[in-house]
């Protein structure tokens, strides 16, 4: 048996998939320049604006998904908003919790994760709230 056998044989059938399902990800991330070219602000910018882009689809998203479901278009985008930043907290806090005999390090994970979203959620819409007015 050669090495290559042996690393066709690593490869499960579900990674092969999301290998396949991702490409697509992966050669658009791969186009955002090195971060050592010009001190990393060009990979600023593209990163940003990739960002921009992916924000605006992921808001189309939920403008057809609240149209189908017949519910307001700004719960529609709240609801996969909260998705979006808790469900990797929550896979997060699972491998914490699976890796530690006692799961302090998920238990810390919880809590930071949910005060920065709750300071970050509460204070930077007042801090431009107070700006504004």
């Amino acid at each position: 048996m050669d090495e290559d056998d042996i690393i066709q044989n690593e490869v499960s059938g579900v990674d092969a998939i999301m290998q396949f399902l991702t490409i697509g990800w992966k050669v658009l991330f791969a186009t955002i320049p090195p971060s050592n070219m010009c001190g990393g602000g060009p990979a600023f910018f593209v990163a940003l604006t990739f960002i921009g882009i992916i924000t605006f689809i992921v808001g189309e998203f939920a403008t057809v998904l609240g149209c189908t479901l017949g519910i307001e278009e700004s719960v529609a985008a709240i609801t996969l908003v909260a998705l979006g930043t808790s469900l990797p907290d929550t896979f997060a806090s699972m491998a914490a919790a699976n890796g530690s005999p006692n799961a302090d390090a998920a238990v810390g994970n919880i809590t930071g994760s949910n005060a920065v979203n709750v300071f970050l959620g509460l204070g930077i819409p007042w801090g431009i709230a107070t700006i504004y007015h």
